[in-house]
């Protein structure tokens, strides 16, 4: 079967799938926590954002897990996570590139 998504690049795809990962200000807010942090954080995360609670941030780290924005390794029962840099960086270059092109071909002279 032939889905609509096939008509885009894979770029378009992906920053696509990227933009809606993180659309989700949990998310962002786990992101940002991981990065202050700057090394694995093993334990209750939840209590790192007391306003979000454990099954909650159970799901949107497997969210980030699965699109590999972060790594965790099991240690004994509890499971340790940090951010995945060299995807990040890859991810900045993809909007990057994406923002310039697009600003590139911008001429707003017949625009409204």
């Amino acid at each position: 079967m032939y889905a609509k998504i096939d008509n885009f690049t894979a770029e378009q795809q992906v920053l696509s799938q990227f933009a809606k990962l993180i659309s989700h200000p949990a998310r962002i807010a786990i992101i940002q926590l991981l990065a202050e942090k700057k090394t694995c954080i093993s334990g209750d995360i939840s209590k790192e954002i007391p306003h979000l609670n454990r099954v909650t941030v159970s799901q949107h780290l497997q969210e980030l897990k699965s699109f590999g924005l972060i790594k965790g390794e099991i240690e004994g029962v509890k499971v340790c996570y940090c951010l995945d840099n060299e995807k990040f960086i890859e991810f900045q270059n993809l909007f990057n590139l994406f923002f310039k092109q697009t600003i590139a071909k911008i001429d707003c002279t017949d625009c409204c």
